[in-house]
């Protein structure tokens, strides 16, 4: 029945892009922070995939295309970045010891699970680079001998959440200060997070910006380091 689907190369952006749609849809009308647009997204993809039995292979031949836009769109960042340039200028210092110390958090937290929950070195690493964005994590887990694709589920599960809850742990924990927020979600939820970032403020979402650049950089070389503790 869903035959002509199957074989329609775009079939998998055309699904991608209309359930984000309605996400975005549900997003404005309720505004729930629950109804997030990605996870929307990818609730209504994997029911409509088990719903017409059309394999994932199927799916992420037309879907993939929208893979080749991770990239630019990750350096499209740098524009908010610019625009606050005078503003990081003056506040470098914090701005570092904030993304690296987030870094270092999320680092120290992966290898405390694995040592807990007793994680093969495979699984251990694949979780290595959950807080950096899909497009530099994917080849971080590959590199290392993780699972990419637990990898990739565990980055996007990561910027969900963190999008999510960014503001009511900023109410809780009363973080007023926008740098403070911008590098908190950039370095902890990257990309995902600086959608949310970029919702908040135009600093929030310049410091986010950079956030993960910056963070994916310290991760690659910070996630080889701990990659040899266990």
């Amino acid at each position: 029945m869903f035959d002509f689907l199957e074989n329609s190369a775009f079939f998998g952006v055309v699904i991608s892009v209309a359930s984000y749609g309605l996400g975005l849809l549900l997003k404005k009308k309720f505004k729930l922070a629950i109804l997030n647009p990605l996870l929307i997204s990818i609730i209504i993809t994997i029911a409509f995939l088990a719903c017409t039995g059309i394999s994932y292979e199927k799916y992420d031949e037309g879907a993939k295309y929208l893979s080749y836009l991770l990239t630019p769109a990750t350096v499209c960042l740098a524009i908010p970045l610019y625009e606050q340039l005078e503003l990081l200028k003056k506040n470098w210092h914090a701005v570092l010891i904030g993304i690296l110390s987030g870094v270092l958090s999320s680092l120290g937290a992966i290898l405390g699970m694995a040592v807990l929950f007793r994680f093969s070195h495979e699984e251990y690493v694949t979780f290595l680079p959950k807080s950096i964005t899909t497009a530099i994590g994917m080849g971080v887990s590959e590199k290392l001998g993780g699972y990419v694709s637990i990898s990739v589920a565990a980055i996007i599960i990561t910027g969900v959440l963190g999008n999510i809850f960014a503001e009511i742990v900023f109410r809780l924990f009363r973080i007023q200060e926008p740098v403070a927020k911008g590098i908190a979600l950039g370095t902890a939820s990257h990309a995902i997070g600086t959608a949310k970032a970029m919702e908040l403020g135009e600093v929030e979402g310049a410091m986010s910006s950079l956030s993960i650049v910056v963070a994916g950089l310290i991760t690659v070389i910070g996630a080889t380091i701990f990659s040899h503790i266990m």
